[in-house]
């Protein structure tokens, strides 16, 4: 048999709109927009959305859908065309003196002042081209315009097909603006990419570039309905109105201006429905109905490149991923702009996987090289570069990956360790247990850190008791040798003199140590994979993993430490949080047993003393 190439024909819900160098596309749970920016990357922004089940049932209702689905798509579509010229034409540059000022002090973005007002003027460009400009031709010609026989009919009639003419003259004009031709380039790629998988190819350039530039869905089509609808309901409605709204002044042009913005809602309603019963049928008779608008998208779409069709293949894939996964995060372009956008919007994609929002914080904070307290205190510019690199560790914190994984290094006692997924993630707590070893030893005592990990304790302890001019000899073990190989790596980076030595436990010690300190696995089998995601996919099993009860090491350290302690010699241990009292009572022959609680107020710390 031959090797099945294609799918059965699938019919998707998910439409699109071309936008500055990339595509959006909009499914029923979620919409994704990519972009290619100056660099040649293919960034990807996308959002959840509010399936139609779930929206009230008066928004769903016919004709009443159409309205809110049209003034959701301008919205919408306005917001996304400014997003992608964000990534597509990036500035980097800072805010002036007075944009700081008025921001700071009065809280007045100007950013988003000319948003609006480019918005404002948009509207009342298209209110003029499409509205005004075809009344004012049509008020040359020798009809009664507050008749309500025929001439009132046929003015109306004839205005409609000036529209129509406006609007493919205004379609035939923009395309010829270079960027606004590659805007129809992309819209070609939307509509091949759906075409694509709807006919049940693989999404494949070679595949996608095959298929048809025409979708009965397209937004063209509906624009050319809602102009075809609108002669008939404006004419209509004109007629009725004439005899008492038009006075024969020369405020009547205004007035009907003012009408026919009013009937847009239902202009828009029932054209809405009728795009909608067209999408839904093959039949040759409906073709006549479709053929206008069909013809029309020859104008607003054209053949596009091969990295076009790889942005819409992109956006498409996202949005069909998330809709059959909810558990997909969202994700955001990386571009230039304010720090507390880009915070705000990364605290919320990290507040939908389950993710602390501090981290989020901590990403800003190491990227731009500021405390952790400005992130959130001062507001200022973050670079597209800067936002990259935000962006990409976030992505990656989202996979599940620990932060401090993906950053290279953490912060222990005020030094840098190296950690990758060799070795645990040294903790605050720990950083306790260290500095209860600096404040115990004495000059020319030895000090051994059993299960060392990246060798974190014993760094702290070394460089800690240098501080203090005290001489101490330290080692330190682990069984893992590819975690004794970054304890290494770290203490050669910072300087510290310490011995280091593979062995299980004490099985490889010879001598007495005075201290002898360790974090040990202490986490019960059981409960391995009731961990956070991060912990239990990633960390190290061998450091986490204490045996049934998590004391499997503890009765082991417990039976052999007093053989490597020196007289009065001190054992000090971090335990999981409700075994202190039961690690305590494995030492049954030591001279006394003390519990320390951790910074937040629990029992952490067992101090046994020989």
């Amino acid at each position: 048999m031959k090797k099945k190439e294609q799918r059965e024909q699938k019919p998707v819900s998910i439409g699109g709109q071309a936008v500055m160098e990339g595509v959006m596309m909009r499914g029923r749970t979620a919409m994704a927009t990519a972009v290619r920016d100056p660099e040649g990357h293919i960034q990807i922004e996308s959002e959840r959305l509010t399936p139609p089940e779930k929206k009230s049932k008066f928004s769903r209702l016919p004709f009443v859908r159409g309205v809110f689905n049209f003034v959701h798509s301008l919205v919408d579509g306005n917001r996304i065309l400014m997003r992608s010229a964000d990534v597509a034409m990036p500035d980097d540059e800072q805010p002036t003196k007075a944009e700081k000022w008025l921001q700071e002090k009065h809280g007045i973005d100007l950013g988003g002042i000319f948003n609006f007002i480019a918005v404002l003027l948009g509207v009342l460009l298209a209110v003029g081209i499409f509205i005004a400009l075809p009344q004012f031709i049509t008020g040359f010609l020798p009809f009664d315009k507050t008749s309500t026989g025929w001439d009132g009919v046929w003015f109306n009639l004839v205005e409609g097909g000036v529209r129509l003419l406006v609007f493919i003259a205004y379609i035939l004009l923009v395309s010829l603006i270079p960027s606004l031709k590659r805007v129809f380039m992309y819209h070609g790629a939307e509509h091949k990419t759906i075409s694509c998988y709807e006919s049940g190819k693989e999404l494949t350039v070679e595949n996608v570039r095959g298929c048809t530039r025409v979708h009965d869905r397209c937004g063209t089509t509906f624009l050319f309905l809602v102009m075809i609808v609108s002669i008939v309901v404006f004419s209509l409605a004109n007629v009725v109105v004439a005899q008492w709204l038009y006075t024969g002044t020369r405020w009547d042009g205004v007035l009907r201006v003012v009408f026919k913005l009013l009937l847009l809602p239902v202009v828009a309603g029932v054209s809405y429905e009728i795009l909608r019963l067209l999408s839904k049928t093959k039949s040759k008779f409906f073709f006549i109905f479709k053929a206008p608008g069909l013809l029309l998208q020859r104008l607003t779409t054209r053949e596009p490149e091969d990295k076009m069709i790889e942005c819409a293949i992109a956006a498409f894939n996202t949005v069909l991923q998330m809709d059959a996964d909810p558990t997909i995060p969202e994700r955001v372009f990386a571009v230039s702009g304010k720090m507390s956008a880009l915070l705000k919007a990364i605290k919320k994609r990290f507040a939908q996987a389950d993710i602390d929002e501090e981290e989020a914080e901590w990403i800003f904070a190491l990227t731009l090289g500021i405390p952790k307290s400005a992130v959130t205190g001062e507001e200022r510019m973050v670079k597209a570069a800067q936002a990259k690199e935000i962006v990409r560790i976030s992505d990656e914190r989202l996979t599940g990956r620990p932060l401090w994984y993906i950053i290279g290094d953490a912060d222990f006692c005020g030094y840098k360790i190296k950690v990758d997924e060799r070795v645990l993630i040294p903790r605050p707590e720990t950083e306790e247990l260290a500095m209860m070893v600096v404040s115990s030893v004495e000059d020319g005592q030895s000090v051994l850190d059993l299960c060392t990990g990246s060798g974190a304790i014993a760094i702290a302890v070394c460089k800690e008791t240098e501080k203090r001019r005290k001489k101490v000899q330290v080692t330190a073990v682990d069984i893992s040798a590819e975690a004794l190989e970054v304890a290494k790596e770290n203490a050669e980076a910072n300087q510290a003199d310490i011995r280091f030595l593979q062995s299980d436990l004490f099985a490889r010690i010879r001598g007495r140590f005075d201290i002898i300190v360790s974090n040990p696995p202490y986490i019960p089998s059981k409960d391995i994979e009731g961990l956070q995601r991060e912990v239990r996919e990633h960390e190290p099993r061998l450091a986490l993993d204490g045996g049934a009860d998590g004391l499997d090491i503890y009765r082991r350290i417990a039976e052999d430490a007093s053989k490597y302690l020196n007289r009065g010699g001190m054992l000090m241990m971090e335990v999981g949080e409700g075994e202190a009292e039961r690690v305590s009572k494995l030492f049954k022959g030591s001279a006394y047993t003390i519990i320390v609680k951790d910074f937040n107020g629990i029992d952490r710390y067992v101090k046994i003393m020989m």
